[in-house]
């Protein structure tokens, strides 16, 4: 197994390509906003909490909440404010108004945005339970550039005792490549990429807020121009649509 070649898919095609059509099914697990305390709010600190804060104090805030509660509507467009925010689009791509929407609410509450790029703290324990589901003891992190740096065995147990600190970003795969999570640099998401059975089974039970790729679902599935629709969620798990 080549470990080395299950970085983050090319943008340019399906998700469902990706890893040469290997997986049955992809999962867009959206980060979290991150609920905190009063004292640890923008208003209080002006300065994002770091990971020790996060998961001593925060909670999970749904893009559902968000988009309801600034008037954003829609997860597309909340994708959109927060890629415009970190000047992660193209200009012709940002939306500056829904960007300042969504500034203003966060600022008036005790929410901060979610992290980018990487394995989300608050998620961390989610994307063990994956391995739980499916019995594995161990787990393959193959980080972003593995050129640079080694692809390494994990163990599960170890990761979930925090005696060792979970990988910032890559890929963390099954030692037998069945299934994975990947993240990429500047994105809002994480790719959950396996069995439907199993991938089903862990969306559900950790109550993961995304949606599953179609056919026809790219990385930037956020793209209106790209003729995608508003991504809306369904009842008991989501899909695009």
């Amino acid at each position: 197994m080549q470990y080395e070649s299950l970085i983050y898919p090319q943008y340019d095609a399906p998700l469902l390509e990706a890893y040469a059509g290997l997986f049955e099914s992809a999962y867009i697990i959206l980060h979290p906003f991150v609920s905190v305390p009063v004292d640890l709010a923008w208003k209080a600190t002006r300065r994002y909490p770091g990971d020790e804060q996060i998961l001593r104090h925060g909670t999970k805030c749904s893009w559902a909440q968000v988009a309801d509660q600034s008037g954003l509507g829609n997860y597309s467009r909340l994708s959109q404010a927060l890629l415009t925010s970190i000047q992660s689009v193209g200009e012709e791509l940002c939306d500056y108004p829904a960007s300042e929407t969504l500034k203003s609410f966060l600022e008036s509450e005790s929410i901060w945005m979610p992290g980018e790029g990487r394995f989300e703290p608050l998620l961390q324990m989610d994307f063990l339970s994956a391995f739980d589901a499916a019995g594995r003891g161990e787990l393959v992190h193959v980080p972003e550039f593995p050129n640079v740096d080694p692809v390494q065995r994990l163990s599960v147990h170890r990761l979930k005792k925090r005696e060792e600190p979970f990988p910032s970003r890559g890929t963390v795969a099954a030692l037998d490549a069945s299934f994975l999570l990947t993240v990429d640099w500047d994105s809002f998401f994480t790719l959950f990429f396996g069995p439907s059975a199993l991938v089903t089974e862990v969306v559900r039970r950790q109550n993961l807020e995304g949606f599953f790729a179609t056919p026809t679902t790219e990385h930037f599935w956020f793209n209106y121009s790209l003729g995608c629709s508003a991504v809306t969620i369904y009842p008991e798990i989501g899909v695009a649509g």
